[in-house]
């Protein structure tokens, strides 16, 4: 951190934000292997809240990754620092009175842990969203999991690169044999106590 910089306190606090949008912020993190549903999920979340009147952003795990944080790889030292990042743009959403839905791999326990420390333990969500490895490359969206098997990819999270899973989620959708559509009600039952809980 810089010696040179002092953090500025605005009269518009994120109670006020909060008051404003007329329920609470806080992060929801979907975590699981790539082609789990974590987007999709998210996405339909997402829809359902908005129809609810709820202030609401989502940022994806590619799209960020084209964006702001296109210069990481996928070396552990820069899924550490994806994390980290998407942590910190989470803790603004969340400043700025808004519920924040993120849908990131993040296959390290420790990242995701650190997550709590940045937001606020009561302020994040983790539902990890459990897709057998099988599932996942039966459905290859991105033909990632084909490209890692002949080789041409490296630190391919689930076949060459670790996924640690949660210990203890708050929330565990297993997509296999499960609708999007029962997925997205057992998130939206789980969640909306939060929206107006005061700690």
């Amino acid at each position: 951190m810089s010696q040179n910089t002092l953090e500025y306190n605005y009269k518009i606090s994120r109670s006020d934000r909060e008051k404003h949008h007329g329920h609470r912020a806080f992060l929801i993190w979907f975590t699981g292997l790539s082609g789990s549903g974590k987007s999709t999920l998210a996405n339909a979340v997402e829809v359902e809240l908005y129809k609810k009147g709820i202030s609401t952003y989502t940022l994806d795990g590619d799209n960020v990754r084209q964006n702001i944080n296109k210069d990481l790889g996928f070396s552990p030292e820069d899924r550490t620092e994806n994390v980290r990042r998407i942590a910190e743009i989470s803790n603004l959403m969340i400043d700025a009175g808004i519920v924040t839905l993120a849908a990131f791999i993040s296959p390290y326990f420790e990242d995701r842990e650190n997550i709590k420390t940045i937001v606020g333990d009561d302020r994040f969500t983790e539902i990890y969203v459990n897709t057998s490895l099988e599932e996942c490359e039966r459905r290859d969206v991105k033909g990632l999991y084909k490209k890692a098997r002949e080789g041409k990819i490296t630190n391919m999270t689930g076949i060459s690169a670790p996924y640690e899973v949660p210990v203890n989620p708050d929330l565990e959708i297993k997509t296999d044999h499960q609708s999007i559509e029962t997925s997205v009600q057992v998130i939206l039952d789980f969640i909306v106590q939060k929206l107006n809980h005061k700690k």
